[in-house]
């Protein structure tokens, strides 16, 4: 599994690549604009991310921005429903209006810090993305 890691957080950043090492091989991204052009650089590679685990408070573009502009890229590359990446929000927010507006773009997790590995696995599997 390719998985990209969008974290301006090193601790966070370092938690998640441990747990998510045994799954696949991970990227990292500091804020929404490097995820953007890691994520496109991959689709016209043809190889793209399989999940991505999204922060939202981030420098430069916060991840619901970011969010927004992976469908997008998806999208425009004719990469949707299977094809699609699967996206987990992996924040310290927990109001109901930043989990509505992820959802409402699409992620198909939201995952509220701390991350555990048994919270992040529970969500793998129901995502079909681990056993």
């Amino acid at each position: 599994m390719k998985i990209l890691i969008v974290e301006d957080d090193f601790i966070s950043r370092q938690v998640l690549g441990k747990f998510l090492g045994e799954q696949g091989s991970c990227d990292i991204a500091v804020n929404g604009k490097e995820a953007i052009e890691a994520f496109r650089l991959a689709i016209e590679a043809r190889d793209s991310y399989d999940l991505v685990c999204l922060d939202i408070m981030m420098p430069e573009m916060d991840g619901l921005e970011a969010l927004a502009q992976l469908r997008k890229l998806e999208a425009e590359h004719n990469l949707l429903g299977e094809s699609a990446c699967k996206i987990i929000m992996t924040t310290a927010l927990s109001d109901s209006r930043n989990i509505l507006k992820a959802f409402n773009d699409q992620c198909e997790a939201y995952l509220v810090k701390p991350i555990t590995k048994d919270k992040l696995f529970t969500e793998l599997r129901k995502l079909g993305l681990a056993s």
